[in-house]
């Protein structure tokens, strides 16, 4: 059977794991988004708790994430829990990092001609300081994004939702008919996700970044 004819039989089986996939990934971007932001904002006036943040963060992306979820299925099981938490946890990295750096980098005298017009601290934060720092957290949002693509596909090791099905079934059915296919449908599918979100995160960026501070 030629790719084409697989994907005309099994497209609704596609359809269902591509639905799965992005769901799971958006859904935990969301998380990380929050807790990176809010990890940020708690750590970047400070350089040691800064650094202690994404050192953190980044030791936490050097597991491996098939040892992670095998770890974590004695804890919580199968299924859902253990791919959000995992998905969770890699996509914090990024957004952390550039939180931190893009906190840091905006530009003093506007804090405090803020400040001299009597803003409160999270006044000058929340009008002033995140939205010069969005930039760059939109940046890693999007390599965090990115990054969960590919690692959401490992969840399946665990029962988890998502397009990694495909390809654990056809590593699992080498030398069947339609093994190959299994695993170039599911291979695909994350790559035209990926290019989906990235594609929505660009829309977000010209809707929610000033012309001014794009330039």
């Amino acid at each position: 059977m030629s790719f084409w004819d697989f994907l005309g039989n099994q497209h609704q089986q596609l359809l269902t794991d591509a639905f799965q996939h992005a769901s799971a990934v958006f859904q935990c971007m969301v998380i990380a988004t929050l807790l990176g932001i809010l990890i940020g904002v708690v750590s970047y006036r400070s350089d040691w708790a800064g650094n202690l943040a994404i050192t953190s963060t980044a030791t936490i992306l050097t597991v491996p994430s098939l040892a992670l979820i095998g770890l974590l299925i004695p804890m919580v099981g199968l299924g859902v829990p253990p791919t959000v938490i995992s998905l969770t946890l890699y996509g914090l990295l990024p957004i952390v990092r550039n939180s931190i750096v893009g906190l840091r980098g905006v530009d003093p005298s506007l804090v405090d001609a803020a400040k001299g017009i009597g803003m409160s601290r999270s006044a000058r934060l929340f009008r002033v300081e995140l939205p010069l720092a969005w930039p760059p957290i939109l940046t890693g949002i999007r390599v965090s994004t990115q990054m969960l693509m590919g690692i959401a596909a490992i969840a399946a090791y665990a029962s988890g939702p998502g397009l990694g099905n495909e390809i654990f079934r056809g590593i699992a059915s080498l030398g069947s008919a339609n093994a190959i296919n299994q695993v170039l449908a599911g291979t695909v599918g994350i790559v035209i996700l990926a290019l989906l979100f990235d594609a929505v995160y660009v829309l977000i960026g010209r809707l929610t970044i000033s012309r001014g501070i794009r330039v």
